[in-house]
């Protein structure tokens, strides 16, 4: 076998949906402000106790079900998330107990929301590698439970759900080629950190920080970074922007999608979004966006470009043919 294939996708977001609306009701912002600069009208956040591991066990158990191959048939799953249930055990290990996958071994990518494109990359070099056949790759995401609500400038951004893809080995590889970039910032955008102790107390216990981002610096660092790396990207390729059938960004907010998408020079209906309906939900934006473009047109021999961005700063493309 040379390469992967994707077998299906499936996605899943929590029951509760949350409008701006409701988020004007407990914080200073309208239903006008975060649509004028965002785009989003509503977002589905877990209200209902579901986990990061609960979203990516109901997303994978669809994706599989449409694959129509058994947990016991999987070998490898990647989680990747922004918002793991903990530090350990890894969010996939409690996917692959929850499935009762008991071939696989599992481990999560936190690359934030570039991580959907990360994670596919690295389960097609496994595949590759001749050592295994299938795999699982789930994005997953509970932005909600991360947020400080007192933060209006974040929090009207997120929302929570989760999609998932079931790869399989093939002679011919949809994975066309690709480009990663990391640039160590730890300023604009964080989320988790702990700090180290001071000094031995009794007193001393774990704290986390809530979400936080510079808005305006991420704005600036995407729209003058990834442009150009879609261009050089698809030069390297002996492609231009219009060879693209399909683009699916990271689903950061519609107007973050817009202005990519009129640098690059492409029509916005080229792009897949998801961002007004679900929010942004970080890795799993691409993944639930992979999975409704797939179900709405007819991919044979398209060409589709996945891109994502965020904190780290990190960012990357694949493209697929189908």
């Amino acid at each position: 076998m040379s390469g992967s294939k994707i077998l299906a996708s499936a996605h899943y977001v929590p029951r509760d949906i949350v409008t701006n609306d409701d988020l004007a009701d407990i914080i200073d912002t309208s239903d006008e402000w975060i649509q004028v600069h965002t785009g989003i009208k509503t977002r589905h956040i877990s209200l209902q106790g579901e986990n990061t591991s609960d979203l990516a066990t109901s997303a994978a158990e669809l994706a599989l079900h449409q694959a129509n191959i058994k947990a016991e048939d999987i070998d490898l799953i990647i989680v990747t998330t922004f918002t793991p249930d903990g530090l350990a055990p890894s969010t996939a290990a409690l996917v692959q107990r929850n499935l009762q996958a008991k071939k696989a071994w599992a481990y999560d990518i936190m690359t934030a929301c570039a991580g959907f494109v990360f994670g596919l990359s690295t389960a097609d070099k496994f595949i590759k590698s001749g050592q295994y056949k299938n795999a699982l790759v789930i994005a997953s995401e509970v932005n909600s439970k991360m947020m400080d609500f007192k933060d209006r400038t974040s929090t009207v951004f997120f929302g929570d759900g989760a999609g998932a893809i079931v790869m399989t080995a093939t002679d011919e590889g949809i994975v066309k080629a690709e480009k990663m970039h990391t640039i160590g910032n730890a300023d604009v955008v964080h989320s988790g950190r702990i700090e180290p102790l001071k000094e031995l107390s009794v007193d001393n216990y774990p704290k986390i920080d809530a979400f936080s981002q510079q808005g305006r610096s991420v704005f600036n660092e995407v729209t003058t970074s990834i442009p150009q790396h879609i261009r050089e990207f698809l030069e390297e390729q002996g492609l231009t922007t219009g060879s693209i059938d399909y683009y699916i960004p990271h689903q950061a907010n519609l107007r973050l999608i817009e202005y990519i998408a009129n640098d690059l020079g492409e029509p916005i209906e080229k792009f897949s979004t998801n961002v007004t309906k679900n929010g942004n939900t970080s890795s799993a934006g691409i993944a639930i966006g992979l999975d409704e473009l797939r179900k709405s047109v007819d991919l044979n021999g398209k060409k589709v470009l996945l891109t994502g961005f965020g904190a780290g700063f990190t960012y990357g493309s694949v493209l697929l043919e189908f």
